[in-house]
C-alpha cells in the first residue's frame, strides 16, 4: 500500500525533472506554440477566443492560483486543522506550502525561461516562465489540503470529495495560464507535474507520520483520562 502511494508521487517527480533538463537545455516543444494560439483568435493572436465575459473568468480563474488565493486557502485549512485538534497536520500543511513557494522561485530563477512572445499577455508577468508557479503552487497546495483534511478526517468519502475538488481547481488553473497567453503549456505540464510529486510525497512521508503521532498520543493514559500531558 505504501508502495502505491509514492510510486505516482516519484513517476511525476521524474516526469518534470527530464522535462526541466529539455527546456533547461534550450531546446523547446513543437506543440507549445500550436496549443498557445489555439487559445487565440485566427488572424488575431493578440485576442483570446470566446467572449469578453470569458476572458474576464479566466482571469478570476487565474487568481485562485495566485500567492494570495493558494495562501488564503493554507490559512483556512490550517486553522481549521489546528482548532480540531489536528495541530501536526496543520504546522505539516503550513511546512509544505512554504517549501514549495520557496522552490518554485529557485527553480525560475534558475532554469530562466522566458514567457511566451508569440501572442499578447492578458494578465500580469513578474517571474520566468518554467515552471509555472500557479500550476505548481496549486497542485502542491489544493492536493496538500486535500491530503491532510482527508487523514484528519479518516473517511474515504470526505478524502474523495476533497482530492476531486481539488484536481479540478488545479487544472482549471494551470489551462487559464495557457489561454492568457502568460505560460506555454510546457510550464503548466511542468508545474503539475511537480506539485503532485510534492503533495504526495508530504500527504505520504509527513503527513501520515503525524497523523500516526496524533493517534498514538489520543491513545495514551494522560489523554485518556483528560489530563494534560507532560
Amino acid at each position: 500500500m505504501f508502495q502505491s502511494r509514492i510510486f505516482i508521487p516519484v513517476a511525476a517527480g521524474v516526469a518534470f525533472l527530464a522535462l526541466a533538463l529539455f527546456i533547461g537545455s534550450g531546446r523547446n516543444f513543437a506543440f507549445d506554440r500550436s496549443l498557445v494560439l489555439l487559445f487565440r483568435e485566427a488572424g488575431n493572436p493578440s485576442v483570446p477566443i470566446g467572449p469578453a465575459w470569458l476572458r474576464e473568468a479566466m482571469r478570476d480563474i487565474t487568481a485562485f492560483g495566485s500567492f494570495v488565493g493558494l495562501g488564503l486557502m493554507t490559512i483556512a485549512a490550517s486553522l481549521t486543522l489546528w482548532l480540531c485538534r489536528h495541530r501536526p497536520l496543520a504546522l505539516g500543511l503550513i511546512l509544505t506550502v512554504l517549501s514549495a513557494t520557496l522552490v518554485s522561485t529557485g527553480l525560475k530563477i534558475w532554469i530562466g525561461r522566458d514567457r511566451p512572445d508569440i501572442v499578447e499577455h492578458a494578465a500580469l508577468t513578474f517571474t520566468a516562465s518554467f515552471p509555472s508557479g500557479h500550476a505548481f503552487l496549486s497542485a502542491a497546495t489544493l492536493l496538500s489540503i486535500a491530503g491532510f483534511v482527508g487523514l484528519a478526517a479518516r473517511r474515504d468519502d470526505i478524502t474523495r470529495l476533497c482530492v476531486i475538488l481539488a484536481w479540478v481547481m488545479l487544472v482549471v488553473i494551470g489551462v487559464s495560464r495557457v489561454y492568457l497567453g502568460v505560460h506555454w503549456p510546457t510550464d503548466v505540464i511542468g508545474g503539475w507535474c511537480l506539485g503532485i510529486a510534492w503533495a504526495g510525497l508530504a500527504v505520504a512521508v509527513l503527513g501520515r507520520r503525524m497523523a500516526q503521532a496524533e493517534a498514538r498520543a489520543a491513545k495514551s493514559p494522560a489523554s485518556v483520562a483528560g489530563l494534560p500531558r507532560s
